[in-house]
C-alpha cells in the first residue's frame, strides 16, 4: 500500500492524534451540545489534518504554505473552543491541559513547516 507524503509529516500524525483525543473528550459533553461545541471541536480538529493533507497535493510552495496557514487557523479554532468548553465545565482540567499542550506542539510545527515552505 502506498504511503502518501502527508502521512509522513510528524505534524499530520500529531494532528491525527489530536482528533482522536477530541473525539474521546467530546463524548462526555452534554447531548444538547451535539450540534454545538461537539460538532465544532470535531470539525475544527479534523480540519487541521485535512488541510495538511490537501496542501501536500499542491504544486507550488506558496500554495502549500496557504493550506498550512489554514491548518494553523483551525488549530486556533480548537483552542478557542476548548477554552469555552473548559469555562462551561464540559472539560476537565487534565483534558484541557492535554489539548493545550498538543495544540502548542502542533502550532509550533505548523509555523516551522510554513517557514520552510516559504523559504525553500
Amino acid at each position: 500500500m502506498k504511503i502518501y507524503s502527508f502521512e509522513k509529516l510528524i505534524v499530520w500524525q500529531e494532528s491525527k492524534n489530536l482528533i482522536i483525543e477530541i473525539y474521546k473528550i467530546t463524548k462526555g459533553f452534554p447531548s444538547n451540545e451535539k450540534f454545538g461545541l461537539i460538532s465544532q471541536l470535531r470539525r475544527a480538529s479534523v480540519s487541521i489534518a485535512s488541510n495538511l493533507a490537501e496542501g501536500t497535493s499542491r504544486k507550488t510552495t506558496k500554495d502549500k504554505a496557504h493550506f498550512t496557514t489554514i491548518a494553523f487557523s483551525s488549530a486556533m479554532e480548537v483552542l478557542n473552543q476548548i477554552i469555552i468548553s473548559k469555562e462551561l465545565n464540559f472539560v476537565s482540567e487534565k483534558d484541557y491541559i492535554l489539548v493545550r499542550e498538543k495544540l502548542e506542539k502542533i502550532t509550533n510545527m505548523l509555523n516551522g513547516l510554513r517557514k520552510t515552505q516559504l523559504n525553500p
